[in-house]
């Protein structure tokens, strides 16, 4: 069974035990409104095997008509085992708490989690083992079509469990691509002088790698998959990320981290329930509406209280593969770039009025568009485009990071 569903599923579904009241109306537009609103506490916790400063998260749920949840500040939060550990915990940044120390996950202890929050309230966990351990043996990619017959490259993974029974897994991808900005030049448009009139506009060497940057982006998906009712101990050709042809990530040189978590059977069904109720909210008129759905993360003082979220244990592997477009589409042109750098400006030096600002300043300094090319028109000096188009920094980092290969 593979299920795939948004990683901030748990806040997308917070709704679901709301007890919103919504009127529907197939006539005007309307912004909904929550009329009857509960606040919830949010925990989003999975504790690994990884040395690492380990991450739980802590928030509440938000009503209709707000962004998103609402970070759970100052809260105390900790993890005790079965034999005498206890691990602290710091707030980092609203609603996100680091283990003051990293540690990481034992084979035979059970561990627990205690949230006291800022108004007093304590909450815990029912008490959660390690899994046992799945190796990746593979990750590779090839080109394929998408549900919707579009060309593109897919990322395939194989497993096995490590002489234990592991069947239930999640997976989560972290990209990383290179972006090579289509019409750098070695000069940037440079403004001197903006006042008194005339301004003041010159060229002069760029300072900073502004050709080759690099963007890392986490998956927004979590991506369930099982082997319950196979008769084979491992995943095979389990699809994890299909990347169309003609995007714009894969232009160059591209890499992929999986990490995959073996699950527990309990954690598996929490977040395969919340995909379902994810699905069943996409739509605010659905007709089906979902009821709570409950984790293994409850109230101490009050058992009726509603509380969303999971508390486990994963044992994970990581596995990472890169590739180039040319590997796959030898010869072809390239996937559209970000931006339409086929659009040129060449604004004024000078203003329409005595007193308005520069047009050729503007663009500069307001808009960031970067030089390319010089025109020999005294009153439009520069040709510019977009940022992104002779600025890689507008899209990525120009610090290569400390895993790439090329």
């Amino acid at each position: 069974m593979d299920v795939g569903t948004t990683i901030g599923s748990i806040k997308k579904g917070c709704w679901v035990f709301m007890s919103a009241i919504i009127a529907n109306s197939c006539v005007e537009e309307f912004e909904p409104e929550t009329e009857i609103f509960e606040s919830a506490l949010i925990v989003e916790a999975t504790i690994t095997n990884e040395e690492k400063r380990q991450q739980v998260l802590v928030s509440r749920t938000f009503r209709l008509e707000e962004d998103g949840p609402t970070p759970e500040s100052s809260a105390v939060v900790r993890i005790t085992d079965d034999q005498q550990g206890n691990y602290a915990f710091e707030e980092v940044e609203p609603g996100t708490y680091l283990s003051t120390e990293p540690f990481r996950a034992l084979p035979g202890r059970a561990y627990e989690l205690t949230v006291e929050t800022s108004d007093g309230r304590t909450y815990g966990s029912r008490a959660s083992s390690l899994t046992p351990e799945s190796e990746i043996l593979d990750l590779y990619a090839s080109v394929g079509e998408n549900s919707n017959g579009q060309e593109g490259i897919g990322i395939f993974l194989d497993n096995r469990p490590l002489g234990t029974d592991a069947r239930f897994f999640r997976f989560e991808y972290e990209e990383t691509y290179k972006i090579i900005a289509p019409r750098w030049v070695a000069v940037d448009a440079v403004v001197v002088r903006d006042r008194p009139r005339p301004p003041i506009v010159i060229l002069e060497p760029k300072t900073e790698e502004q050709r080759v940057c690099y963007n890392t982006v986490p998956s927004n998906t979590i991506i369930l998959s099982d082997t319950e009712d196979s008769s084979q101990d491992g995943l095979t050709r389990f699809p994890v990320r299909f990347i169309r042809k003609d995007n714009f990530i894969i232009s160059h040189r591209y890499s992929i981290l999986v990490k995959q978590f073996v699950q527990s059977r309990d954690a598996f069904a929490f977040y395969e329930t919340l995909d379902e109720f994810s699905s069943q909210t996409e739509s605010l008129f659905s007709q089906v509406q979902p009821g709570f759905l409950e984790g293994n993360i409850f109230s101490l003082e009050n058992e009726s209280e509603k509380v969303l979220g999971f508390f486990q244990v994963s044992s994970v592997t990581t596995r990472r593969l890169f590739f180039d477009y040319e590997d796959f589409f030898p010869g072809e042109p390239l996937p559209p770039y970000e931006s339409d750098c086929s659009e040129e400006f060449t604004p004024n030096l000078l203003p329409d009025g005595p007193d308005g600002p520069s047009p050729l300043v503007q663009a500069i300094n307001a808009l960031g568009q970067k030089y390319v090319e010089a025109t020999g028109d005294e009153n439009s000096p520069y040709i510019l485009v977009t940022r992104a188009c002779g600025d890689c920094t507008a899209l990525g980092s120009n610090v290569v990071p400390e895993f790439w290969e090329e």
